[in-house]
């Protein structure tokens, strides 16, 4: 046996051993959710120190390679059948817990971060599907991209040393990934999941985020994990989105006029105050982004389902800003309450922006 083969030999042994201890503690009613975020980490950090030569011992690189398979021996418990299914009847029952002073609203906090829409009226149902935002019930990257920013933002307290760039990384990629396999690991959450897997690990390198190239490797990886996804509509609809917002977008932003004012920014500077707060050029680019998505994917949504959102270009500008501001509050108060000290305000503001999405959506789908 040469030395290659010996050194494959003496890795997949230990991640074999973990895997099958990630198994055998799922089985034995072991906290998986406890468990499977220390040994992602352990395998990050682990990693790390030895990519940069802090850690050159056998018995670390066994460590790693071990904690790895115990990592992918949890999570491989979580897409058993039922599993995801039970995790998210858990969180179903702490959303209706929860006091909410409207009766719809506990309904639709549940459609956006469960992906269960069994509590919605037909009423409501149809107000999203009328006014061209059926995208925002159906669970999708652009949940996981709200909450992968919301992550981002709670981790910018870190610092940008490498340590911190580490533990950033480490937490950001393993949170994602719980929720992504949490949720059923939908094809447009898993797109989103490999999008933020692979951004993070470039920045975690100190290489330059490439867009097209952060798209190419996702949809290779995910057609490699899973060739038949490609039959999916949400794969299709999901990287349509993405080509219109890495190609489209750039250009029809590029038509806003630039600023001709007295010291106005060179050509990749960081743009001025003034500028970040141009009003018109936000609802501009927040325009340019919709019609981006929409010149790819409706040609597919009317070959597939016959539809086309004709108030599209409205519901995104109005209804996406506070599709996020929804988001974000329902995340922020499922957590606080599973953690007992939920603040009754959060509560009353949640509430507050979910009757306002409400209000505006049927407002549009009844011109």
């Amino acid at each position: 046996m040469d030395a290659r083969a010996q050194n494959i030999t003496a890795l997949s042994l230990p991640f074999a051993a973990g895997a099958a201890a990630g198994i055998l503690l799922s089985g034995c009613g072991a906290s998986v959710y406890g468990l499977a975020p220390v040994s992602f980490l352990l395998t990050a950090l682990a990693g790390v120190l030895l990519a940069t030569g802090r850690l050159r011992s056998l018995p670390a690189v066994l460590g790693m390679v071990f904690c790895a398979g115990l990592c992918c021996g949890l999570l491989g418990s979580l897409t058993a059948p039922g599993r995801h299914v039970a995790t998210m009847g858990r969180v179903r029952d702490l959303i209706a817990a929860i006091p909410y002073p409207s009766a719809s609203t506990g309904g639709l906090v549940q459609a956006l971060t469960t992906g269960d829409r069994s509590l919605l009226s037909p009423e409501t149902v149809a107000a999203f599907r009328q006014s061209g935002a059926s995208h925002i019930l159906a669970l999708s990257g652009l949940h996981l991209g709200i909450i992968y920013l919301m992550l981002s933002g709670l981790t910018s307290v870190f610092g940008h040393s490498r340590p911190a760039r580490s533990l950033r990384y480490a937490f950001l990629v393993g949170l994602s990934g719980l929720y992504a396999v949490a949720t059923g690991a939908s094809p447009s959450i898993v797109r989103a999941f490999l999008f933020i897997l692979l951004g993070e690990t470039a920045r975690l390198l100190g290489r330059r985020v490439r867009p097209l190239s952060v798209f190419c490797g996702a949809l290779t990886l995910q057609l490699v994990l899973d060739p038949t996804v490609i039959r999916s509509v949400g794969f299709q609809l999901s990287y349509l989105a993405m080509a219109g917002i890495f190609l489209v977008f750039p250009v029809l932003r590029a038509w806003y006029p630039a600023s001709s004012a007295p010291g106005a920014p060179s050509r990749g500077a960081r743009p001025r105050l003034t500028d970040r707060l141009d009003l018109p050029r936000r609802i501009w680019e927040a325009a340019a982004l919709a019609i981006s998505c929409q010149l790819l994917t409706a040609p597919l949504a009317w070959l597939r389902f016959g539809t086309f959102p004709r108030y599209f270009l409205l519901t995104n500008l109005l209804a996406m800003p506070l599709t996020t501001v929804v988001m974000v509050l329902s995340v922020a108060t499922v957590l606080l309450s599973a953690l007992g000290f939920c603040p009754a305000f959060l509560i009353v503001w949640n509430d507050v922006a979910v009757q306002t999405l409400l209000r505006l959506l049927e407002l549009i789908a009844s011109l």
